[in-house]
């Protein structure tokens, strides 16, 4: 049985601990939170803008709780750590963690910077040779209708890929405490939620060579509106939207449409049963798929790596190193209005 720590209190715990209830061989050992808040198992009152909406009460019978992570990391019956805190407290957490020899999973975005980013995956690639492993939680590789398209983008099943379009906005975070409206610590929309697609993006495509974004600021001082182009020579042509800036009341989507030579797949999240449609051949076919969201799948491959001590595969701590060189320079981009080549 792998005991897992989970530090913070906010709405991802909140999403983890649920997906962590479907997952054998794992079970949420300890808590910690330096401000004691939620340390009761209440979280009754935590939302957030997707995933299942019921509140949660946990029962605290069985689970530590911590105000001190170095606590935590001592605990010799903690085996991994799940870090859900503001971004600023990543660096530290995370390679404190792998120094004690806990194993990591890491929200995203995995840092403010690229170069704490891989300061990680440097700390992270030399855990791993100690058989500890660190991998980022970028739960949109496992969302049952981004890793459907993939699959199609890899196997060629529809001829090769002409463009693709990624959207992701919502209004203004309304949870977090502040942290996610103080953009120098998160990054802003553009980091934190476009984070999503930009390392899709990547998975699907590869390394772009080049990006060229507008945007601007509405709520946290950061972008938190982007839209962007991914330069990729001979094609696709790839591009993605991601915004805070909707106005309050919009909520949240989530949508893609990727046009192959042979067929159209289209994901609107907004459209409920219908969220998920192909079009080819001349006719337009909804596609309901059965598996869990994407927190439960980036869990489960978590849990099950670790148990058969291996890294994971699905995703690496310089995966999102990468993804966040890439949103830096659309960061870069908006602010000169001039496109950046990636090296």
């Amino acid at each position: 049985m792998l005991n897992i720590g989970i530090i913070g209190t906010g709405f991802m715990t909140v999403q983890h601990l649920k997906a962590y209830r479907g997952i054998s061989g794992a079970r949420v050992a300890a808590l910690c939170n330096p401000s004691g808040r939620h340390l009761d198992g209440d979280f009754s009152q935590v939302a957030g803008n997707v995933g299942d909406k019921e509140p949660l009460r946990l029962d605290m019978t069985q689970v530590k709780a911590f105000r001190d992570p170095a606590a935590l990391f001592a605990d010799p019956d903690i085996h991994a750590v799940d870090i859900c805190t503001p971004t600023r407290t990543h660096v530290d957490l995370s390679l404190a963690a792998l120094a004690a020899g806990k194993h990591v999973l890491l929200e995203k975005p995995m840092a403010r910077t690229p170069a704490d980013a891989r300061r990680i995956a440097d700390a992270a690639e030399a855990a791993a040779r100690r058989g500890v492993f660190l991998m980022p939680a970028m739960c949109i590789r496992f969302w049952p209708e981004y890793a459907w398209v993939r699959e199609r983008v890899i196997s060629g099943v529809y001829g090769r890929v002409l463009d693709a379009r990624f959207r992701r906005v919502a209004s203004a975070p309304a949870w977090g405490h502040g942290h996610f409206l103080q953009g120098g610590e998160s990054g802003g929309a553009l980091m934190d939620l476009h984070i999503h697609d930009v390392d899709f993006i990547q998975h699907c495509f590869g390394r772009p060579h080049s990006v060229m974004a507008s945007g601007y600021s509405k709520v946290s001082g950061a972008v938190d509106h982007v839209v962007a182009l991914f330069g990729y020579p001979g094609g696709p042509t790839v591009s993605a939207e991601g915004s805070w800036a909707m106005a309050d009341g919009f909520g949240f989507n989530m949508a893609f449409t990727v046009n192959f030579e042979k067929a159209t797949v289209d994901y609107d999240l907004s459209r409920g049963a219908d969220a998920f449609r192909v079009a080819e051949a001349g006719t337009v076919r909804t596609v309901s798929l059965s598996e869990p969201d994407g927190y439960a799948g980036e869990l489960r491959h978590f849990v099950e790596s670790i148990s058969l001590g291996k890294a994971p595969d699905r995703v690496s701590a310089r995966d999102a190193a990468t993804a966040l060189e890439i949103a830096a320079a659309e960061e870069e981009s908006v602010k000169t209005g001039r496109p950046v080549t990636l090296g």
